[in-house]
């Protein structure tokens, strides 16, 4: 690459984090941040442990920053916070790769480019995620390790593709299988045509299996997300208008004789009307419920990417081509769009959290003082939807004080819907904490008495009878003695 081209990448990716903002230990961070220290500092998180290293056995995710960690002597902040922005401009630049085996119109491989980077928080239809989330996670890195694959199988470099799929696949099985079945498809089409795709029927889709138990269930059916048939309709148009979009795309390649753009789009189109299938199969709970975990519809993720790199590489080619003006046009109302509505999803925290700097959030200072006040033995209970409270922003409790805590219904919930033997010790500390918001002081002893809990964070006013060392504006952190 030439060095202009490495600066330009290198800006878009400080805008990207500009526009969409960087919490670390957001959302599914809860997930993985605490399998992370649970290796630097094994003596964390003695009681609780499974509900996040479930995930952490199935990736060398946490085993990768975990070594960084070690390798660099740098604080943990300090490399999540590198290891982002390394995804998201490795990303970028598979992405200019591959719209050079797209494009010739140097113009329009810097519109597909920009325009992801501009839409990096976009979400994908009705799967819960976004095309690179705001905060590090195995997704944000197999993203690139998908692209870059498909780069090596169009240029017919197949080992290159398949070291990058087995990087993908060590840091997120699921999403490396789309990858994986994508490039497939890809050689398939080139070599045998469209016919072949009517092997799909031989699928065993008529299989039973045995259905999990009543507590799974529960779990599973409070995640709209894995069933197609309970999507919304504005995110089944998300699901079906791609398919109709990219054979379009398809007849405008084949027009002007791009023959990979064309491939690509076709191969596309196929996917997920394969995807799709699986989907609406996996969607009938009492039949296939244990597996709907796969989530199908997840394959979007990857054809997002690719229906918003070759559409802005169209757009850049037949309607920005080197009008200033209209580049502006775009992209400053769609910037300033995503810069706004990441502000709504986090108004009470920073929009970028650097590394080492105090947190803006009033439920993230209380898990601080958490973290540098209270043993690393300590067994926590708080609000298990308190990741869904106003002005929460959906802060990781795991993640950022380092302690234990009894199970929650947000985050925790989605580790037992892919891991169905974790259901029933889900559900009894769930069940052990109904009626929170009412708990009184004998309340949190029975906690203590059973689960051995020793402290609790409470929304202010708080609860009579409780010593709480600590107290802000929006929460209080109480000992039980």
């Amino acid at each position: 690459m030439k060095s202009k081209e490495i600066i330009l990448l290198l800006l878009l990716t400080s805008g990207a984090l500009f526009i969409h903002g960087y919490h670390p230990f957001a959302e599914d961070a809860e997930i993985y941040v605490p399998g992370i220290l649970k290796i630097l500092h094994p003596q964390l998180f003695p009681f609780g442990a499974e509900l996040f290293q479930s995930h952490a056995h199935l990736t060398l995710f946490p085993n990768l920053i975990a070594a960084s960690v070690r390798v660099t002597h740098l604080p943990l902040q300090l490399v999540l916070f590198v290891w982002q922005v390394l995804s998201i401009f490795l990303l970028l630049l598979a992405c200019w790769e591959l719209t050079g085996r797209c494009f010739t119109d140097v113009k329009a491989r810097w519109a597909g480019v920009a325009l992801i980077a501009a839409l990096l928080t976009l979400p994908v239809a009705g799967t819960g995620l976004y095309i690179l989330d705001q905060y590090l996670n195995p997704r944000n890195l197999t993203a690139f390790a998908a692209i870059f694959a498909i780069v090596k199988v169009l240029d017919k470099k197949y080992v290159q593709a398949v070291l990058f799929l087995v990087f993908a696949a060590a840091l997120h099985p699921l999403m490396a299988v789309f990858a994986l079945s994508y490039c497939v498809l890809l050689v398939l089409l080139e070599k045998f045509g469209p016919s072949f795709a009517a092997l799909a029927a031989l699928l065993p889709f008529g299989i039973t299996f045995e259905p999990p138990g009543p507590a799974y269930h529960q779990v599973a059916l409070s995640h709209s997300y894995f069933y197609l048939t309970r999507w919304a309709w504005y995110e089944w148009v998300g699901a079906v208008a791609p398919i109709a979009i990219l054979w379009w795309f398809s007849r405008v390649a084949r027009y002007r004789r791009w023959r990979n753009l064309e491939l690509l789009c076709r191969a596309l189109v196929i996917y997920q009307i394969l995807y799709t299938a699986a989907g609406l199969v996996l969607s009938i709970p009492a039949r296939f419920e244990s597996l709907a975990r796969l989530q199908p519809m997840r394959s979007l993720y990857l054809l997002y990417i690719l229906l918003i790199l070759f559409g802005g590489g169209l757009v850049g080619e037949h309607v920005l081509k080197n009008r200033v003006w209209r580049w502006l046009a775009l992209f400053v109302p769609l910037c300033a769009g995503m810069f706004v509505a990441q502000r709504a999803l986090f108004p009470a925290s920073a929009h970028i959290e650097w590394p080492g700097a105090s947190p803006r959030n009033r439920w993230a200072q209380a898990f601080v003082w958490i973290r540098e006040n209270t043993p690393s033995s300590a067994i926590f209970a708080l609000d298990p939807t308190h990741m869904d409270i106003p002005g929460e922003d959906e802060n990781g409790f795991r993640a950022i004080s380092q302690r234990s805590m009894l199970a929650d219904e947000v985050k925790d919930s989605g580790a037992v819907t892919m891991f169905p033997p974790l259901a029933e010790t889900w559900l009894q500390q769930i069940e052990a904490q109904r009626g929170w918001r009412k708990f009184q002081l004998k309340d949190f002893q029975r906690l203590q008495a059973t689960y051995g809990v020793s402290w609790v964070v409470l929304q202010a006013p708080g609860v009579a009878g409780l010593e709480c060392p600590y107290r802000n504006e929006a929460v209080l952190v109480c000992r039980l003695n």
